[in-house]
């Protein structure tokens, strides 16, 4: 049997047309969180009755449970069953959610759909990151990273904005959700067809690596035992209680400042639009200036939008905070996984990818969940600001206590 190295290469150019093929298929699955992410909230309130802004976070709660739980399993199978399985796997969970949400008639209905939902999410995009950094090799990582953020967070943007406008047009249900059937259907069929499994990429890199494969226990090791992989978990659990709490409040906080729900649509749709379209760049900046630098300047880029939100008024301002979080956020997303991937053997790569992926997406439900009891004991006002300065003090935590990491292409 010929060697692995005979006929697979690292880099992106060298495996274009598989990883041009992942990158749309995660677009695909980023769109399946995008029909929620505008109307949910108002469904709660106009055809359930739902009051209490805890209660209506609750399926963000449960969704960023489960992704986490799928994220860390999805991690730590993939290397034993297979990426593409995973992926495959994830498609089977997301394939019944529309139709779910478009005739659930009680909110416990439209909570089981989180929880495929959030199963979905958690393998189907594991895999799908784990196998682009399988094949793009180091000097490429951010790139690879920002591309598949880019294709999964506009896609969030998009089907965030078409759900707002279709709602405003023709009602909250069903209309808006049947686009989530094209994408899982879709997204299913090009997984099963067109997708090669990336094991022979990883025994590849494994032969070169400059890291050892590590003998701790590798939760651990990304959750607490290591420095830096801590820095970089604990920010990416603030930056994505940041999400959930920008996910349930920002549409019930723009409808209490007088806003219609075309205008929320826009607003809810451009923070993961921006998020989307600048980890391109981001992505491959922090190949050249170090992971450090790329992520304490997006941490306080999202606090300050945060901390200026609630003291706005009026349509354009929001607009363009919600812009200037979505562009902190393209700062820090790809650098994380990029990060965490210098930092461990490739061996190790898809389980210490996967715990990371536990913590950072559990910040969905403990955003959620903070943002319900402020807004329930005092207002979604404070909510904001609360979260402003958690991710302030995430920001801190990384320039002071991370390590500057060499940049994969700073001698080129």
């Amino acid at each position: 049997m010929p060697s692995y190295s005979s006929y697979h290469q690292l880099g992106l150019i060298e495996n274009w047309k598989q990883f041009s093929i992942l990158v749309l298929i995660n677009a695909f699955v980023g769109g399946m969180v995008g029909l929620e992410r505008t109307i949910l909230p108002e469904i709660a309130e106009d055809e359930f009755g739902i009051a209490a802004r805890s209660a209506i976070f609750s399926f963000i709660v449960v969704f960023g449970i489960t992704k986490a739980l799928a994220n860390y399993f999805a991690g730590r199978f993939a290397q034993q069953y297979g990426r593409k399985n995973m992926l495959i796997v994830g498609w089977l969970f997301g394939l019944p959610v529309p139709f779910i949400l478009m005739i659930a008639g009680s909110w416990n209905w439209i909570i089981f759909a989180n929880v495929l939902l959030g199963i979905n999410q958690g393998l189907a995009w594991s895999a799908n990151v784990i196998m682009k950094i399988d094949i793009a090799g180091k000097k490429d990582r951010g790139l690879a990273m920002g591309l598949n953020e880019f294709a999964g967070y506009l896609a969030v943007g998009i089907l965030a904005f078409l759900t707002g406008w279709m709602a405003s047009e023709f009602g909250l249900r069903p209309y808006p959700f049947y686009l989530g059937i094209g994408l899982a259907v879709i997204g299913l069929t090009m997984s099963i067809v067109l997708v090669k499994d990336t094991e022979p990429w990883v025994n590849l890199e494994s032969k070169g690596a400059g890291t050892k494969k590590s003998s701790e226990n590798l939760f651990w090791r990304t959750s607490w035992g290591n420095r830096n992989l801590f820095a970089v978990t604990q920010s990416g659990l603030s930056t994505n209680l940041k999400d959930g709490m920008a996910w349930g409040a920002f549409p019930l906080y723009l409808s209490t400042a007088g806003l219609n729900l075309a205008q929320i649509g826009m607003i809810t749709a451009i923070y993961p639009a921006f998020w989307g379209l600048f980890q391109v760049t981001t992505g491959k900046l922090s190949d050249y200036t170090g992971r450090k630098h790329m992520l304490v300047a997006g941490m306080f880029t999202q606090a300050a939008s945060l901390l200026i939100f609630p003291f706005l008024s009026h349509f354009y301002a929001f607009l363009v905070t919600a812009a200037i979080l979505g562009i902190g956020t393209a700062m820090v997303y790809p650098t994380f996984i990029a990060t965490v991937a210098d930092l461990v053997h490739p061996q190790d790569r898809a389980e210490s990818i996967g715990a990371f992926r536990l913590w950072r997406d559990l910040g969905y439900a403990v955003g959620a969940v903070l943002t319900g009891l402020i807004a329930d004991f005092y207002d979604l006002s404070l909510a904001i600001t609360a979260t402003g300065m958690i991710t302030l003090i995430s920001g801190l935590y990384i320039a002071v206590r991370m390590d500057s990491i060499e940049a994969p292409v700073s001698n080129h």
